[in-house]
């Protein structure tokens, strides 16, 4: 018997985002169960010049093993998508697909520093603490209130519900 894992994905773009998002996700679609998605949300691109982000994240349900879903689907989708890896982490890009939870299990321990992760993630498992017991939730409501990140409710990427 195959065992389901949960997977949390975080999603970004800075190049026609408001079409490669739900292209991004549709195409997951034909991979992954997908059991919630965030809203998006813009911020400013970190530690380089050049256009906003779009962002947000997915709860996913798989069989794929972490490293497997990473090399057979995120990676190739990234590349069919158009993404392009330099040197530069923080250059423009058509997507980002990042595994931040599988399985519960947090591989991101900066998720609680950057507005782009903590927020989107906070929507959909908020009581996600961290090593100093802070959730996702809470730091979200601080990324918010600062202003760092913006919401943007007109970019749609589907219900924010059971598939």
């Amino acid at each position: 018997m195959v065992s389901e894992h949960r997977v949390c994905l975080l999603l970004g773009s800075n190049i026609q985002p408001d079409r490669n998002l739900p292209l991004a996700i549709a195409c997951l679609r034909n991979s992954l169960i997908i059991l919630r998605i965030s809203s998006v949300w813009e911020t400013p691109p970190v530690g380089s010049d050049g256009p906003s982000f779009l962002n947000a994240a997915l709860l996913a349900q798989t069989p794929l093993e972490q490293t497997t879903l990473k090399l057979q689907i995120l990676i190739p989708l990234e590349t069919k998508m158009g993404r392009l890896r330099t040197a530069d982490k923080n250059a423009a890009r058509t997507i980002d697909l990042d595994i931040v939870l599988f399985d519960r299990v947090i591989l991101d321990p900066t998720l609680w520093h950057f507005a782009h992760r903590a927020v989107p993630m906070a929507e959909i498992q908020p009581d996600i603490r961290s090593d100093a017991g802070e959730t996702l939730k809470e730091a979200a409501a601080k990324f918010i209130s600062s202003g760092s990140i913006r919401l943007r409710p007109e970019v749609v990427l589907q219900n924010n519900w059971q598939s």
